[in-house]
């Protein structure tokens, strides 16, 4: 198949168009230039230039193609404002879920149909299956083998129709084995250090990034105050918080503090002890059910409410607005209004939405 695999200048979608094309794929690269390097301090992100530039050699060193598609106007509309509303109404984002949604399997599919690529593939560390019989044509998102790196969590936004036209080539492989692949083969990226940061933010502050890329005017001081509603502390503006948080109160005490509410409007940070930050129950909206038709009745489903933890069981129940409850068999530590929630039953993700 001609496959369109897009590249970003790490070890993990280089070795994806390195096995497609020794599987004797038709092979193609394509890199997105998101955002340029202004403010960052350090510029070895995810679609910066540099890495641009290295995917570019990889390429280059199996024998493909390689391509380049501006996306930065789309990206800074649907990812970076996105971000920084977000924080400034009290809500926790998540750039990776965004950028799926809005930039990557769209941009990528519209270029593969350009260049007449019958695929696209990424790096991502989960899995396809294709299910036969009663519900032949369906097609189901699932964990990758590596746990420790599985990343079907970001992309639970993904539609029937992407996922049919979406080869996930690591999804059997754990990350040790993709730097090896890496190694053997003399790929530039091998010995590349794998990113944590938001890829438009770089090693830089998000607080920082949020002040010079918006009016900085809407950043105010405000009250913190306890569940008593009594103050005991000031705050420099609710974008620089996030539920769960409790590094940089600076409120004396003996005991630590954790942010466990945002209020924006009345500019309050709201904080308690650590059992204060565990819910049991929320709301979800905006909700893609990737796997099945929305739900009826209530289902008892596996629960992530962060990429980094462990899903755990819940019972998800329609409601008769278009969202649903999620009711944790045991509360579960500080879920934030913003970030998203994924079902799971066992390896299979059934949908997943927003957390109100």
């Amino acid at each position: 198949m001609r496959v369109l695999v897009a590249m970003s200048g790490g070890v993990d979608s280089s070795v994806a168009a390195y096995l497609l094309k020794k599987q004797g794929h038709d092979v193609m690269g394509l890199s997105f230039q998101l955002w340029d390097k202004r403010g960052l301090r350090d510029s070895n992100t995810c679609c910066s230039v540099e890495t641009i530039e290295i995917a570019k050699a990889v390429a280059g060193k199996i024998g493909i193609e390689h391509y380049t598609v501006d996306v930065r106007d789309t990206f800074y509309r649907h990812v970076i404002e996105k971000f920084c509303d977000s924080y400034i109404s009290g809500l926790t984002p998540n750039p990776c879920i965004l950028c799926n949604k809005y930039i990557k399997f769209d941009f990528l599919l519209r270029k593969a149909e350009e260049l007449g690529a019958e695929m696209i593939a990424t790096g991502h560390y989960a899995r396809i299956q294709r299910i036969q019989g009663t519900d032949k044509g369906k097609i189901l998102l699932m964990k990758g083998v590596d746990l420790k790196k599985d990343q079907s969590y970001v992309l639970y936004v993904m539609t029937q129709r992407q996922l049919s036209k979406t080869l996930f080539p690591l999804g059997e492989l754990k990350k040790e084995e993709t730097r090896q692949i890496a190694k053997e083969a003399g790929l530039e990226s091998a010995l590349r250090a794998e990113s944590q940061e938001i890829c438009f933010v770089g090693n830089g502050d998000y607080g920082d990034f949020i002040i010079r890329n918006i009016n900085a005017d809407v950043l105010r001081e405000g009250p913190i105050v306890n569940l008593r509603g009594e103050i005991i502390g000031t705050h420099k503006g609710i974008a620089f918080y996030t539920i769960g948080q409790r590094r940089g109160l600076n409120i004396p005490s003996t005991t630590p503090f954790y942010v466990v509410d945002i209020d924006p409007e009345t500019n309050r940070i709201i904080v308690g002890s650590r059992e204060d930050a565990l819910k049991k129950t929320f709301r979800v909206k905006e909700l893609n059910w990737i796997s099945t038709n929305p739900i009826s009745d209530p289902l008892k489903v596996a629960v992530k409410v962060r990429s980094t933890m462990k899903e755990m069981p819940a019972m998800v129940s329609p409601l008769n607005d278009g969202k649903v409850l999620v009711e944790f068999d045991e509360p579960q530590w500080a879920p934030a209004s913003g970030q998203s929630a994924v079902f799971y039953n066992g390896d299979v993700v059934i949908g997943g939405g927003t957390i109100e």
